[in-house]
């Protein structure tokens, strides 16, 4: 059943269109970050401020380093949490286009620890992961209440139940230093520990 809806999860973003995918956090909507049309999409539908940038999801190392710039220290979180809760920061590559990042030139990547997620991305490529809410409203943890939110401005949802992990943390590392932006799943004492 979930190979069903990865394959039209596929379709539909190779036209262009919107999915919503579970994570190892929460649900996220999906864009082809390589269409600006689709990540325009994303922002219009979230009532999101074009000013506040999207993260971007990725399968693997090599998949990271098609849309950013591996350093040092990006490398030792790599290899310690991900797949895993931990958002890196990083300088993007000049073929992500400023419509994801908001015109910076760093990006956000996740790599979710979730097997649908995983395969999804690996079977696609890069896509965005922003959390399925309206801006400014509490994440749905249910495909059913996000439905509600999106309706058929999503033409594939993902269902995998009841997603209500606690979020991502985030950190800084684009100039090779480490600044957590947000502590969620991962602790500071982990992150540095590593460090």
């Amino acid at each position: 059943m979930t190979k069903d809806f990865i394959k039209k999860a596929i379709f539909a973003l190779k036209k262009g269109e919107l999915i919503c995918y579970p994570t190892d956090t929460l649900y996220g909507i999906g864009a082809d970050i390589y269409s600006i049309r689709s990540v325009k999409k994303v922002f219009e539908i979230k009532n999101r401020p074009s000013s506040m940038p999207l993260s971007v999801a990725v399968s693997n190392k090599k998949s990271l380093e098609k849309v950013a710039f591996a350093n040092d220290i990006s490398k030792k979180l790599f290899e310690n949490f991900l797949p895993g809760p931990l958002c890196m920061i990083l300088k993007k590559r000049k073929t992500i286009h400023n419509a994801v990042t908001s015109g910076l030139e760093t990006v956000a990547i996740r790599v979710p620890k979730n097997k649908t997620c995983l395969k999804l991305l690996s079977d696609f490529g890069p896509i965005t992961c922003t959390s399925a809410n309206l801006h400014k409203s509490p994440t749905p943890n249910t495909i059913s209440d996000i439905y509600m939110q999106f309706k058929d401005d999503i033409s594939v949802y993902i269902d995998e139940g009841v997603l209500d992990s606690k979020p991502s943390t985030i950190v800084d590392v684009s100039d090779g230093k480490v600044k957590i932006i947000r502590q969620g799943a991962i602790s500071r004492e982990e992150i540095f520990d590593v460090i």
